[in-house]
């Protein structure tokens, strides 16, 4: 059974961005759309007194985002399977439920709720940054979200976060018939004297991105994959490149048992300040 692209919608202007690109998404890659949206609508309307229930319900407001959302994919790209389902639940939970039968989980950079100063909403934070399968927010310039610059930018960690994040990498290139452009970063510092010296912190950088990369080129040959390495703080250098770039994609390790956001900083930062969407791609330790 091929698990679809699940989208949060609750009616906010990036949750219909997400929709537009995840619909895309859906149709690179064959994929069924599933639209959810999530409220305890249930709890809240119960504690209203009965002159405020006679206003239209907040499940006749969900009904309404839904079947908005759905009709704006069926319209942009009608051979799409569109799905959609409205959950009693808080919406951080019904999407990470959600996310255990999904290839992966898209979602807005902020929702209708959230306060217009915040940089990233906190359903966007929360699920990014604790859900088991990858996590794409929707964010960035119009350039980035239609894919005009034909580039995927990864992001190369450590082996021990990035084994899911290249093979994702590498099947979104390959679905976008685009360049893949893999970066690493490292750094130096001149507190470390001779013994450590820069070009040596280079060519080990370049020896663990070879070899991160190694097995997915080999499974997919016909992507052209463009390897760079770059001194200086990740987040910074993939911040900037994240401008020409259509997705930018890391990944992410995740801890059993630990609960709370798993992330990074460099994860954090490309949330709150990409161009472009970004991916989280998590790691199980």
């Amino acid at each position: 059974m091929t698990l679809p692209l699940v989208v949060g919608v609750d009616g906010s202007d990036a949750s219909l961005l997400a929709v537009d690109w995840a619909v895309d998404e859906a149709a690179r890659s064959d994929l069924p759309l599933r639209l959810v949206y999530a409220s305890l609508w249930e709890r809240y309307e119960a504690a209203l007194p009965s002159l405020e229930r006679e206003r239209p319900s907040e499940r006749v407001l969900a009904e309404h985002i839904v079947a908005s959302a759905a009709e704006r994919a069926a319209r942009r790209v009608p051979a799409v399977k569109v799905t959609t389902d409205i959950v009693p639940a808080e919406p951080v939970d019904a999407l990470l439920r959600e996310g255990h039968n999904a290839c992966a989980l898209v979602t807005g950079d902020r929702g209708r709720s959230e306060l217009k100063e915040l940089l990233l909403g906190s359903v966007s934070l929360g699920v990014a940054a604790q859900a088991h399968c990858p996590v794409i927010v929707v964010r960035g310039d119009e350039a980035g979200l239609v894919g005009m610059h034909e580039r995927i930018l990864f992001g190369a960690g450590d082996p021990a976060t990035g084994g899911r994040a290249v093979s994702f990498a590498f099947r979104e290139a390959e679905a976008r018939g685009c360049v893949l452009d893999a970066v690493r970063a490292w750094r130096w510092s001149a507190q470390e004297g001779t013994d450590h010296p820069a070009r040596e912190r280079e060519r080990r950088a370049a020896a663990q991105l070879d070899e991160l990369l190694h097995e997915a080129m080999a499974e997919h040959p016909g992507v052209r994959v463009r390897r760079t390495t770059v001194e200086g703080p990740a987040s910074r250098i993939l911040v900037t490149r994240s401008a020409t770039a259509d997705l930018v994609i890391i990944g992410a390790r995740r801890r059993h048992g630990h609960f709370g956001l798993q992330l990074g900083r460099v994860g954090h930062r490309l949330l709150h300040h990409a161009h472009c969407p970004v991916a989280i791609v998590p790691q199980w330790a």
